[in-house]
């Protein structure tokens, strides 16, 4: 697989990491994380909010002898939940990011992280204050590198002030074209990786989604607005069987193509999902076949935001 640097002095990661936000407890779990590992699919994203630290110890469980040398492992904190799972708040403060660390390094039982970010800009911490601390961090070999998390422009220049910025991880897809109005521009002139999420949507952008119900508070899943941005989905079909490959895999290759400083994370539940990403890793995709992309899916043509309003405000990426 093609192997990408994020940022100047940073890590080099294969062009596809794993997501492991959605994985479950059991066994498809451990074996998702290994085959993806064995596929070349050695960038691991995690959180310490992600099933309450499931994911971390499913990390741990997953790696082998010798592994750990392999892969890259990108860890965030900040997201407050409480017991029932339910989103309460944020702390990006020097001490919660300390505090947070040691737990996470317990969970996935090595000594350091790869890449190390808060989840989000709080707005109660400056992002001097979050990066100076990581980047105490970095000086003691808990952490290798520093990265942010769905932020605009101007926190990215006071961050990288700080210290330099491994990667900026932010929503991208065919349907969330914000990165483009100034976050990528910034990335690349810093020299700063970028690390895509949500590529496929939340899943609107599978090509096998039909709809049946809302999904969660995301209002592309709403009512008009799904039918919309499904209709959008059926203009990609085409275009992908050209190509003999799926809306997924098409949808992929497309955020691979914006650039190569950027990273496209996916999300997979079970080992078969690793194969369908290697695929659309694998495809390169022509001047004509963009072309025919932005004529079927517009920047703008989606319907509904990312979150609704009270999630969206609290974006710094979106502001």
């Amino acid at each position: 697989m093609e192997m990408r640097r994020l940022g100047r002095g940073g890590p080099l990661v294969p062009s596809i990491g794993l997501g492991c936000g959605f994985l479950n407890g059991g066994d498809d779990g451990v074996a998702t994380i290994r085959a993806a590992i064995d596929a070349g699919v050695t960038l691991l994203d995690t959180a310490d909010f992600y099933g309450h630290g499931l994911s971390e110890s499913l990390i741990r469980l997953a790696l082998r002898d010798g592994d750990r040398e392999r892969v890259v492992i990108s860890g965030k904190f900040g997201a407050l939940r409480d017991p029932g799972g339910a989103f309460v708040g944020m702390d990006m403060s020097p001490a919660y990011a300390k505090s947070a660390l040691a737990y996470t390094l317990h969970r996935l039982g090595t000594d350091h992280v790869d890449i190390y970010r808060p989840a989000r800009l709080d707005p109660a911490v400056p992002i001097e204050d979050s990066v100076g601390a990581i980047a105490e961090m970095v000086q003691a070999g808990w952490v290798r590198h520093i990265g942010l998390s769905e932020v605009g422009a101007e926190t990215i220049r006071r961050a990288h002030a700080v210290h330099p910025i491994a990667d900026v991880q932010i929503e991208y897809s065919l349907f969330s074209r914000g990165p483009e109005r100034s976050v990528l521009a910034t990335c690349r002139e810093l020299g700063i990786g970028v690390t895509a999420y949500g590529v496929l949507s939340h899943g609107l952008l599978t090509g096998s989604y039909a709809g049946g119900g809302e999904v969660g508070h995301l209002p592309r899943f709403h009512g008009d607005n799904l039918a919309t941005n499904l209709a959008l989905v059926e203009r990609l079909r085409p275009l992908a069987a050209r190509r003999n490959v799926t809306v997924a895999q098409l949808a992929i290759a497309w955020v691979l193509s914006r650039g190569p400083e950027i990273v496209a994370l996916v999300g997979a539940g079970r080992p078969q999902r690793i194969a369908d990403a290697l695929t659309a890793a694998d495809l390169e995709l022509t001047e004509a076949d963009l072309a025919a992309i932005e004529e079927a899916v517009p920047a703008g043509a989606v319907a509904g935001t990312r979150y609704a309003a009270p999630q969206m405000a609290m974006l710094d990426s979106e502001r």
